[in-house]
């Protein structure tokens, strides 16, 4: 099994003030031809809104829009007709379709918002916008990895329509827990926080692990980590 590290510092930046964004691929002003996304993971978006803050109504078409909240309100609406505010622990699926509207805004007016937009190309184009969320607790990701999304959804799974898996883990030390990466599969590894092993290699705060080729994920020595594992075609 290949694998490539990419550290947080080499991700794109963008510092708006009331937005500070972090840009895992190319988005918006960051732009570069060897990071444009890794399989159908298009987007990985790591923002701080501040207080009062956040994204005006804008649309969107033809994506999977994953959410995950860390900390603080985010307080989203849609011409769905969807409405509510995410915290830690939340997760929201947004299928785009053929096309949504929405707004996403700091809920708070006081404390920032530190969440995670996650962009996956769909297998089809011209879909019915749809929508789900759910919340998932520290219990259900401490020393293990939980899956959160698949294209089969299931019992709080998001739904995706592409073939791809998503998880979400917490490791503390002597917490460890391994993911086997099947034939022609590959995987993207993103700490949120913390530090973790991923094979050996350690992992700081926003580093981004890389793997192909079959053979098993490990995931150990974590000390505060919480991180995100695609599982692609």
């Amino acid at each position: 099994m290949s694998i490539t590290i990419r550290r947080s510092a080499e991700r794109g930046h963008a510092d708006h003030g009331w937005l500070k964004s972090y840009h895992s691929f190319s988005f918006a002003d960051y732009y570069d031809p060897a990071h444009m996304g890794f399989g159908a993971l298009r987007v990985i978006n790591e923002d701080r809104v501040a207080a009062g803050a956040g994204f005006g109504t804008h649309g969107h078409r033809d994506m999977e829009i994953v959410s995950y909240v860390l900390s603080g309100a985010l307080e989203h609406r849609d011409s769905m007709g969807n409405g509510s505010v995410l915290r830690a622990g939340d997760v929201q699926r947004m299928s785009a379709g053929r096309g949504v509207y929405h707004s996403e805004y700091n809920g708070s007016t006081e404390e920032p918002v530190h969440f995670l937009q996650i962009w996956i190309v769909p297998s089809q184009t011209g879909l019915d916008a749809s929508y789900q969320e759910f919340h998932v607790g520290p219990d259900e990701k401490r020393g293990r990895l939980r899956l959160i999304a698949a294209p089969e959804g299931g019992e709080r799974v998001l739904a995706l329509h592409q073939d791809a898996r998503l998880h979400a883990g917490l490791f503390d030390a002597g917490e460890r827990a391994e993911l086997p990466l099947a034939p022609g599969r590959r995987a993207y590894v993103h700490l949120v926080r913390g530090e973790l092993a991923v094979n050996g290699e350690a992992l700081a705060a926003g580093d981004a692990a890389l793997l192909a080729g079959e053979g098993t994920l490990r995931f150990e020595d974590g000390r505060d980590a919480e991180v995100l594992v695609f599982d692609l075609a």
